[in-house]
């Protein structure tokens, strides 16, 4: 299951790349190193190399094992018997296309039904997730991007949360489609358009408009489709 904790720790990676220390320190390395696989600054199927991360981000091995071990049940990191550990590989244009379809079969629906159900509440949490709130803020755009991927991968969640059909919520979750996805390509492009599109994913909702979300979704996801194909040329 994908984490859903879409808030940056108090003591994320400074400038110089380092950790601050403070009271989570294992949060702190796990998103250094989520950011590093998600930029492509650890590119998919190589090697990671616990001494190295200790000696770039400063800290014990004891926080860089326990990261590499939930980025491993992410499906991030693949860790292979008297070897160690390396980046998953990239997807391909087969499973990609796969992903996609699995998608759209099921999310502009669950995104109907949600704008049904929706209420404040919900459409508050939706509003935090989307990421739409904080945007163009921040300078380090491998961070900014990372942090996104996971916002676009709990934004997706809790629509399909308040679509109220977790069979297709653990479905989806499990393939860790939005962290694969994001992997593709690193580039402000992605991001930019991607809260364009939330923005009108939540207008529908907010209008409780079940049609307009639905095709809001699906507009949405056919952009995303589209935007990565180019990883593939």
């Amino acid at each position: 299951m994908q984490n859903r904790n879409t808030t940056m720790p108090n003591n994320a990676p400074d400038a110089s790349g380092f950790i601050q220390r403070a009271n989570s320190l294992a949060d702190s390395v796990y998103e250094a190193i989520f950011a590093q696989l998600m930029s492509l600054k650890i590119a998919p199927g190589s090697r990671i190399t616990v001494d190295n991360l200790v000696r770039e981000l400063n800290v014990s091995q004891t926080p860089i094992r326990e990261a590499l071990g939930r980025l491993e049940g992410e499906g991030l990191v693949v860790k292979t018997h008297l070897i160690g550990y390396s980046a998953a590989p990239q997807i391909g244009r087969r499973r990609f296309d796969e992903l996609y379809q699995l998608r759209l079969l099921l999310e502009p629906d669950s995104a109907a039904r949600a704008a049904i159900a929706m209420d404040e509440d919900k459409l508050a949490a939706l509003r935090e997730a989307a990421g739409v709130m904080g945007r163009r803020e921040g300078g380090d755009e491998r961070l900014r991007y990372s942090t996104f991927a996971r916002q676009d991968a709990v934004f997706h969640d809790r629509i399909l949360e308040f679509a109220g059909n977790e069979l297709i919520r653990e479905t989806l979750n499990h393939q860790h489609t939005h962290f694969h996805i994001f992997r593709l390509m690193f580039h402000s492009r992605v991001t930019e358009e991607a809260l364009d599109e939330h923005e009108a994913i939540l207008a529908a909702f907010a209008a409780g408009d079940a049609s307009a979300a639905e095709k809001a979704m699906r507009v949405h996801l056919e952009h995303s489709r589209d935007r990565l194909l180019p990883a593939f040329d």
